[in-house]
């Protein structure tokens, strides 16, 4: 290869990294059974991609060879301690014997079987982070991490926890799944419905930090929000249920803003100041329509409740002709079906567009005081927003100011600062 085409595929594995890195672990996972074991050799097949293809080119299906480089030397690694320990033979034989030809045969693409189990890697890697045997926290914190590759500091942001703590979380769930011998499968028809809560939460979190990221310079992380939608489509077409209906019709009429969120310089542009001619029509028909078939069932949860409240935003022409009595109405039934104080804190916001400032400030102010949200950024956003609607500009300032301490992501941190820096010139 000429030199001059060095760059260009160091880039090209640069892309893959973010792109594929997590489902070729996945992948290693199921055929390792062994989520260390899986790291260090997914570690190892992109180091070898940088050695190797500079030179030999860029293979014709990339994901197979990292998944075969990194199988291969995890074979070797085990064969290698086998002279210490004999036990090690029968593992490296197990493993060669049960992966032979799978990647070939392109097995990390996702199919159906006759059975109706999905044989999709990432999607049978979920269900078993969020296996029963797993505390709830531990099934999110480890299906954050080991699926969708968030950083322990993001997933801690996300819980609003601390990374010590998130850290020795992800260890302990590690240990659970070895010691308890716990299967990398998609479970049995019989077993999914209790499984299926914490895989509907993990994928909800994916999408969240996607659609807004806890850090970093970038607003939204697209990958991570597609990623959530592929496995909410992969989950609804095995298991069709109300729910997963309603996290997908969510996650869709919300990724449909996605080109509107943001304005020419990076920077946040909230809901009402929207250009709606952005929004993708065609991913909020997709998403009305499932919203329509949840709600019919009459089974439905907290997830159908949300999308029904986006779908309310979606269906609206302009912001000023919104309406704020159903979506409140909406509120009402939604913190009674899952009581919450960041849904309290939304229904509080929508309260505002209502009644007006006041009532929705009171009901924030009761909410802070409770202490739940008192590190939660948008809480303190929202106070904001309300004071400095009403005129009372030093109790602006100051909650902007918390916000400002509490954000991490620059696009919203500009944001804030600009809000400031308006109310100085007051």
């Amino acid at each position: 290869m000429h030199d001059d085409a060095v760059p260009a595929v160091r880039t090209a594995i640069e892309t893959l990294y973010r792109t594929e890195s997590r489902r070729v672990l996945a992948t290693l996972i199921r055929l390792l059974g062994d989520f260390d074991l899986a790291e260090e050799a997914l570690q190892h097949a992109f180091a070898a991609a940088l050695e190797q293809w500079p030179h030999d080119g860029v293979p014709g299906n990339p994901r197979a060879w990292l998944v075969s480089a990194g199988r291969f030397n995890a074979i070797d690694r085990i064969r290698r301690r086998a002279r210490f320990d004999a036990s090690q033979v029968a593992i490296a034989y197990q493993i060669e014997l049960e992966a032979a030809d799978a990647v070939e045969q392109g097995s990390t693409q996702h199919s159906l079987t006759e059975q109706g189990q999905m044989q999709d890697d990432r999607l049978r890697l979920v269900f078993t982070c969020c296996h029963p045997a797993l505390a709830p926290d531990a099934q999110v914190a480890l299906t954050l991490r080991e699926v969708c590759g968030l950083t322990t500091e993001e997933i801690a942001h996300a819980f609003l926890t601390v990374p010590s703590t998130l850290a020795q979380r992800i260890v302990r769930a590690k240990n659970k799944i070895r010691d308890a011998r716990i299967p990398y499968q998609v479970p049995s028809g019989a077993d999914l419905p209790e499984r299926l809560d914490s895989v509907l939460r993990v994928i909800y979190l994916v999408f969240n930090e996607g659609y807004s990221a806890s850090s970093g310079g970038e607003m939204t992380r697209h990958d991570l929000s597609a990623e959530a939608i592929r496995l909410g489509r992969l989950l609804l077409e095995l298991l069709p249920e109300p729910e997963v209906m309603g996290l997908l019709a969510l996650m869709l009429l919300h990724e449909s803003r996605r080109a509107a969120r943001s304005s020419t310089a990076g920077e946040p542009v909230l809901l009402d100041d929207q250009d709606r001619s952005l929004w993708d029509r065609e991913l909020i028909a997709e998403g009305l329509a499932l919203v329509e078939r949840a709600l019919a069932s009459r089974r439905f949860g907290a997830y159908t409740l949300q999308a029904a409240i986006s779908a309310v935003h979606a269906e609206t022409s302009t912001a000023a002709v919104t309406d704020w009595q159903q979506i409140v109405g909406l509120y009402d039934v939604l913190v009674r079906a899952e009581p919450s104080p960041v849904i309290e804190l939304n229904r509080a916001v929508a309260v505002a567009m209502r009644d007006g400032p006041v009532a929705g400030l009171d009901i924030i102010d009761a909410i802070l005081q409770r202490g739940e949200l008192a590190d939660y950024r948008l809480a303190h956003a929202a106070r904001a927003e309300l004071c400095r609607r009403l005129g009372r500009t030093v109790e602006a300032r100051a909650a902007y100011g918390r916000a400002l301490e509490l954000t991490l992501q620059e696009p919203e941190r500009r944001l804030l600062q600009r809000r400031l820096r308006e109310l100085e010139q007051c």
